[in-house]
Order: structure tokens, then C-alpha cells, then sequence
């Protein structure tokens, strides 16, 4: 290792320039695992929501408590993978802090739900379109740059249909906007390897 004092060459600094970039797509295509747990636990939501409208369940919405489990494994996870994580880059932390404030507002809006009579669907799924689309930009990803668009689609499309159809738009969405991006970035990353 050089010491601190001993100038770059220009083609040393673009080597550790590259590098850096690089790892900071790793961390984030590492993260493809996030993609996939939420896309399914939301599916399944969305899904089990729907079937519990069907069959004149009194309370539907409860099927959502299964969500808590993933945001705790989230939190946990985030956690473990920021204290064995090699390099922290820029991008690594605008992304933890877009997610963060995703998590934050959908919080709020679970929280206070009650005032706009619990019709989040359209809302939080228009909401999620912001950082999944970042997400694509900072990862130069165009299939979740589209989940992105997807999930603008969807959210206004929940704004037209009846309230009982929503859920099946939100599986939809969820579907095309999360799990087919998410399984694309988990090609990508293992191809790379």
C-alpha cells in the first residue's frame, strides 16, 4: 500500500474509483434478497386480504399482521449487513436513508389510516414507486426503473376500481413492480459471481 503522501498516478485513481463503484452496485444488488421477501409478504397480504373480502371476513384487513414479522427481520437484517459490509459508499447510504423514509411514511399511514378510512392501497402503492424507481437509477437497473412505472400504474389504477378489487391490483402491482425486477437483479448478481 502506498503512503498517504505519494501522489495517484490518473490510472491508479480511476482503478480505485472504478472499484468503489463497483462494490457500491454489490451492496446494493445484494440487497435483491429485500425486493423478494416484500414483494411476497405483500402478495400474500394482498392476496389473503382479497380471500378474507371474499368469504365476509369481519375483519380482512388483519392478514396484514404478517408484515410485522418482515419489518423486524428487515431492521435485524439491515443491521447485520451494515456492520459486516466491506466498503459503505455514498450510494449505500442514500439508499438506507430513501428506504428508511419509505418505511417511516407507510408507518404514518398504517398509523393514521383510520382518517382517509383505510384506503391506502392506491396511496402507498404510488408512494413505493419513489424508491423503487431511485433504487433502479442507482443501480443503472432499468427492469426496477419500470417497477418503478408499474407501481405509479397501479396505484391509479386502485383509485378507479372498486375498493373490494383493489388487493388483486396490489398483487398485480406488487408482482410486476418487486418479484420480477427482484429475481432479474438475483440473475444479474449471480452471473456476476
Amino acid at each position: 500500500m502506498k503512503y498517504a503522501t505519494e501522489e495517484l498516478t490518473a490510472r491508479e485513481s480511476l482503478y480505485i474509483i472504478a472499484a468503489m463503484i463497483q462494490e457500491a452496485k454489490g451492496n446494493v444488488h445484494r440487497n435483491n434478497f429485500y425486493f423478494l421477501m416484500w414483494g411476497w409478504v405483500i402478495v400474500a397480504a394482498n392476496l389473503g386480504m382479497f380471500a378474507l373480502q371474499q368469504l365476509g371476513y369481519a375483519h380482512p384487513y388483519a392478514v396484514w399482521l404478517i408484515t410485522v414479522p418482515a419489518w423486524l427481520y428487515t431492521i435485524y437484517s439491515g443491521f447485520r449487513r451494515q456492520k459486516t459490509a466491506v466498503i459503505t459508499t455514498h450510494f449505500d447510504r442514500i439508499s438506507k436513508w430513501l428506504w428508511i423514509s419509505f418505511g417511516i411514511t407507510l408507518f404514518a399511514l398504517v398509523l393514521f389510516g383510520y382518517r382517509i378510512n383505510f384506503q391506502l392501497n392506491p396511496v402507498i402503492l404510488l408512494i413505493t414507486a419513489i424508491p423503487t424507481t431511485v433504487a433502479g437509477v442507482i443501480l443503472e437497473f432499468k427492469p426496477l426503473r419500470f417497477g418503478g412505472v408499474i407501481f405509479w400504474i397501479g396505484g391509479l389504477v386502485c383509485f378507479i376500481v372498486p375498493t373490494t378489487m383493489q388487493p388483486l391490483v396490489g398483487a398485480v402491482t406488487i408482482s410486476f413492480g418487486y418479484l420480477v425486477p427482484g429475481y432479474m437483479l438475483k440473475g444479474k448478481q449471480s452471473a456476476n459471481v
